[in-house]
Order: structure tokens, then C-alpha cells, then sequence
């Protein structure tokens, strides 16, 4: 068996200029109507980090989707981080990360109930997929074969369709090991789902390890020739529940150049130096610091503000550092590495108040993503690393984010 890797990431295009225009906005991460039982949410961890504490991880009840069990699981490390995780849409709920002072925190948008997931929300922790991102008008082409998507996106694809991997319930084996508290979920799509073809064996295993890291491997394999472009959406806020806006989070990105974009925001092919543009976080600094230059349109189509994919410098298929987003005030600080060719980095444009979790009302600029990904709509840009696999191929990538204060 093959390993599929980023290959055709070495033939990235020279550096052109382009302009940014308006995007439509993303549809909600809504599911066609399944029924949810929910039980009430148990306590919240402690306030403060216990470092030299046995890693541990537990499951509970968490309710039913589409006739499944849906449980959710939290893992604890050694150093007294707390990560919980549901098996329906492979969300990432809470993680409880020390501040300088050690007092823990949940730095990540979402929900304390099931029902909340299931009535409708903007990906908030999810594992998106069978492809991430946009698909140009809903349709690819595999060896002369036209595959028509659902157009969830105004006219493209979004983020798997109607209902993505986001929307499922996954099959769940929870493991305490050496490196610390782990989940496997696992997922078959089948021939089909969403327009896609093949049947397409996933599997992601979230690790929280004793040294502070999240790690994400994700793989997966197809009977036929498909696209697969998995990424997790986590929203982030580093200073924890209610911390206002993140525009004032300090941001550096390993990426001089970023794929150029039309007014749907579907990658024209060419690819751009950040120099000059307001994209440039080679050095980091306020993310707020030139966000002017990305001002909401005047007919209210685009609330303004950073959804660009970053093409990550060094070789794609080989773990580097992607990211590092820092929050001065309590400290805390997240390093991100990644296998994969790109980074989206948005900043919660279209968050505007409708959904409330865990005691914040989401607004604009609460939270920002960080998207290790393919470039959007590989599958039809033959100049981008492909993200098209077959029989026999495995695609695998891996996310690993790295906590640590200042």
C-alpha cells in the first residue's frame, strides 16, 4: 500500500498579486433533522491545573442522533489539561488550558447540551469533510466523470454538504496510553453520501499527551478515486470564556504566500506573496493591526475581516511548524504543526450573536479558526497539491497543537 503525500505541493506556482472580494456566507453546520435526546451536562473541572495527577479518560451518556448513542468523553493529562470530545460530528466541545498563573480555562467556542450541536452551529469543533472548504460550483471531474455536490455555499460546496462528517455519529474507542489519554472515532462514508464517490473508510484519533499537546491524525481510504480533505474547526479564544474579542491575540503564520480568491471565495489558481497585502504574519503581531484593509462590503454581503488560506512554507507531507497564536493577557500560548500543504485562518467574520454556549454569546471577532487543510477547491485546480486518493492509496495527515504560557 502507497502512502499518499502532498506531493504536487512541490510544483507551487511563482509568486502574483490578486485582490480579495466578497464571500458568501458560510452555511450553518445544520442537520437535516435527526432527533436528539440530551441528559444534563456534569460539573465543570477544577479551576486549577494539578500537574503530577494520573491521566485519565471517561465516557458518558450523552444522548441519541439518528437513533445512535452519543456519548461524550473527556480526557485529562498528567499536567491537569481537560479535553472533552463527542462522537457526534467528532467535536472538540471544551479544553481547559492553564494561564500563566495555572488557572485553567475552556479556550474553544460551543455548547454544554447535544441539542444545541444538533439545531444548528457554524462547525464550532468539528471534524469537516469528506472535503473541507469550498468546491467550485458544486461539481469535480475524476477521469472524465462529473460528480455534482450539494451547493450549500450559495453556488459551491461547503464543507462535505448538507450533511458532512460533522453531522454523523462516529464509531468511538476511548484508550489511556503512554503518551497520554486518547479517543479513536472512526467513520464509513459510503458510495455516494453528499455526491461523493467511493466508499471512504475514516479514522481520527485525538491524543491530549502529558507534554501538552492536542494531536489530530487523520486517515483515511477509498474503494475508488475521491477527494478527501479533512480539517478541524475549532474556534479559539485564548482568554477563555467571555474574552471578548481576539483581535487583540498576537498571530505569526509560517506562510509568505496565500492562494488568491474571487468574490465566492474560490481560489482563481494563482498564488500571491503576503508582502503589502495586510496578510503578512511572518512577524507576529496583533491580528487587529491591519484589519482595515479588510473592511465589510458596503452592500452587506461580507462582513469583513481574515478567511484566507496560507500556504504553509517547507515541504507538505512533513510535520512543520504552521502557526502561533499568542494572548498576552493570561499568557497562554498555542504553537501549531501540521503535515498539510495549507492553513485557513478566519476570524469569525459571520459570528453575529445567534448562538450562545457555555455562558458566551458568539459575536463577531469572539473567536478565530486556524485550519491546517488542502488549499480550497484542490480538486478542480490541477496546479495545487492534489488531494485526490484511490484504491490503495491512504491518506494521512496530522495536526498537532502545543500549549504553553509566556
Amino acid at each position: 500500500m502507497k502512502t499518499f503525500i502532498s506531493i504536487a505541493g512541490l510544483i507551487i506556482l511563482g509568486l502574483f498579486m490578486g485582490s480579495c472580494g466578497k464571500v458568501e456566507k458560510p452555511s450553518e453546520s445544520k442537520a437535516p433533522s435527526p432527533e436528539a435526546v440530551v441528559p444534563e451536562p456534569d460539573s465543570e473541572p477544577e479551576a486549577v491545573a494539578e500537574k503530577g495527577s494520573e491521566a485519565s479518560v471517561s465516557k458518558e451518556a450523552w444522548g441519541e442522533v439518528d437513533g445512535k448513542a452519543v456519548h461524550r468523553y473527556t480526557l485529562t493529562n498528567a499536567q491537569g489539561l481537560v479535553a472533552r470530545i463527542t462522537n457526534y460530528g467528532a467535536i472538540l466541545t471544551e479544553l481547559h488550558v492553564p494561564d500563566r498563573k495555572g488557572q485553567l480555562a475552556d479556550i474553544v467556542h460551543g455548547f454544554d447540551n447535544l441539542k444545541s450541536y444538533v439545531d444548528g452551529h457554524p462547525y464550532f469543533g468539528a471534524m469537516v469533510g469528506r472535503v473541507a472548504n469550498r468546491i467550485g460550483k458544486g461539481r469535480f471531474s475524476i477521469d472524465g466523470t462529473t460528480h455534482n455536490l450539494a451547493q450549500n455555499n450559495g453556488e459551491n460546496h461547503l464543507h462535505g454538504g448538507v450533511k458532512g462528517f460533522d453531522k454523523v455519529v462516529w464509531e468511538s474507542t476511548e484508550a489511556k496510553g503512554e503518551a497520554g489519554p486518547s479517543l479513536t472515532l472512526t467513520y464509513t462514508s459510503p458510495d455516494g453520501e453528499e455526491g461523493y464517490p467511493g466508499t471512504a473508510k475514516i479514522q481520527v484519533i485525538y491524543t491530549l499527551t502529558n507534554d501538552n499537546q492536542l494531536t489530530i491524525d487523520m486517515q483515511a481510504s477509498s474503494d475508488k478515486k475521491t477527494p478527501i480533505n479533512l480539517a478541524h474547526h475549532t474556534y479559539w479564544n485564548l482568554k477563555g470564556p467571555d474574552g471578548g474579542s481576539i483581535l487583540d491575540h498576537e498571530l505569526q503564520i509560517n506562510g509568505t504566500r496565500y492562494t488568491v480568491f474571487d468574490a465566492e471565495g474560490i481560489p482563481t489558481g494563482k498564488i500571491s506573496g503576503v508582502g503589502g497585502t495586510g496578510l503578512d504574519f511572518t512577524a507576529s503581531h496583533k491580528i487587529g493591526k491591519e484589519m482595515e484593509k479588510f473592511p465589510p462590503a458596503e452592500d452587506g454581503s461580507n462582513p469583513g475581516g481574515y478567511d484566507h488560506n496560507f500556504v504553509v512554507d517547507g515541504t507538505p507531507g512533513q510535520s512543520r511548524w504552521a502557526a502561533t497564536l499568542y494572548e498576552p493577557a493570561s499568557g497562554r500560548t498555542m504553537d501549531i504543526e501540521s503535515t498539510q500543504p495549507g492553513i485557513q485562518f478566519y476570524t469569525g467574520n459571520y459570528l453575529d450573536g445567534s448562538t450562545e454556549g457555555k455562558g458566551t454569546r458568539h459575536v463577531k471577532h469572539s473567536a478565530l479558526c486556524l485550519e491546517t487543510q488542502h488549499f480550497p477547491d484542490s480538486v478542480n485546480q490541477p496546479t495545487f497539491p492534489s488531494c485526490v486518493i484511490g484504491p490503495g492509496d491512504t491518506y494521512h495527515e496530522v495536526m498537532v497543537h502545543r500549549f504553553s504560557t509566556r
